[in-house]
């Protein structure tokens, strides 16, 4: 059964996991409007649900939706808040459902969490920056994957410190990284987890950096120094758009 709005729109739903920037909020009117740019297709009804502020969507109308998104955070995936813990159940919902639910960043470790794979902190350290990310020889052959070349490796902004260690026991692993050896894991065609931020843009990248080196999390010589690495870099950003556009739509 495909969801539909009241006026015949696909709905979707972004389960946000962290709070909006002062930058974001300036710039692009908050984190919900980032995501709705980047995924967001005719045809297409958007719903913001800030989880990390316990917000999230009542169960009986979770039938309503084509997919869900779940943001990038701050907060550990694999920490004990209530929200957190609750952000597991629904995803357990949704994968019970067949729902199609597409994870980044926080978002990739927590739905692997929630399917019963393990996640913590990466022994390297932070991985910040634009990162080469490897596909598997052999794609899944899903629909999402088909109708344009994806190239054997892509570039995909980073900003984490935490990744998933081992993906859940129906999952299957489909890219790595010399930082990260699960980049992208599917489980079945409807769930997709991206460790990278498809969704995010240079500039909102280098303010980051500059967050990060103002609240003391990073130094100011390794700020500048993956400042330096990133001149004249560009994520391939729109084959990931489309990766994900793909996925969501389930073409």
């Amino acid at each position: 059964m495909v969801a539909e709005g009241c006026d015949g729109a696909k709905r979707y739903a972004l389960l946000l996991a962290t709070e909006d920037s002062d930058y974001v909020k300036k710039m692009y009117g908050g984190y919900f409007k980032v995501f709705e740019e980047a995924f967001r297709e005719e045809g297409q009804q958007w719903d913001l649900f800030r989880v990390v502020n316990g917000e999230f969507p009542e169960f009986e109308r979770l039938q309503d939706y084509e997919g869900f998104v779940v943001s990038g955070s701050p907060h550990d995936a694999h920490g004990d808040q209530i929200w957190v813990r609750k952000l597991c159940f629904l995803l357990q919902a949704l994968d019970a459902m067949h729902k199609k639910v597409l994870g980044i960043c926080f978002g990739h470790q927590v739905l692997c969490r929630a399917l019963g794979g393990k996640i913590g902190r990466n022994e390297a350290g932070w991985d910040i920056g634009i990162r080469s990310v490897v596909l598997t020889d052999e794609l899944p052959p899903y629909d999402y994957f088909k109708g344009f070349n994806i190239p054997p490796s892509i570039s995909i902004i980073q900003c984490h410190q935490d990744e998933v260690w081992e993906i859940p026991v129906d999952a299957e692993a489909i890219a790595y990284s010399e930082m990260t050896k699960v980049e992208m894991f599917t489980c079945g065609d409807h769930i997709l987890g991206i460790q990278g931020h498809p969704e995010y843009t240079m500039d909102i990248l280098y303010n980051l950096l500059d967050r990060l080196h103002s609240n003391n999390v990073i130094e100011e010589t390794v700020a500048e120094e993956i400042k330096a690495n990133l001149e004249g870099r560009e994520p391939d950003r729109e084959v990931w758009l489309k990766i994900c556009r793909s996925f969501l739509s389930g073409r």
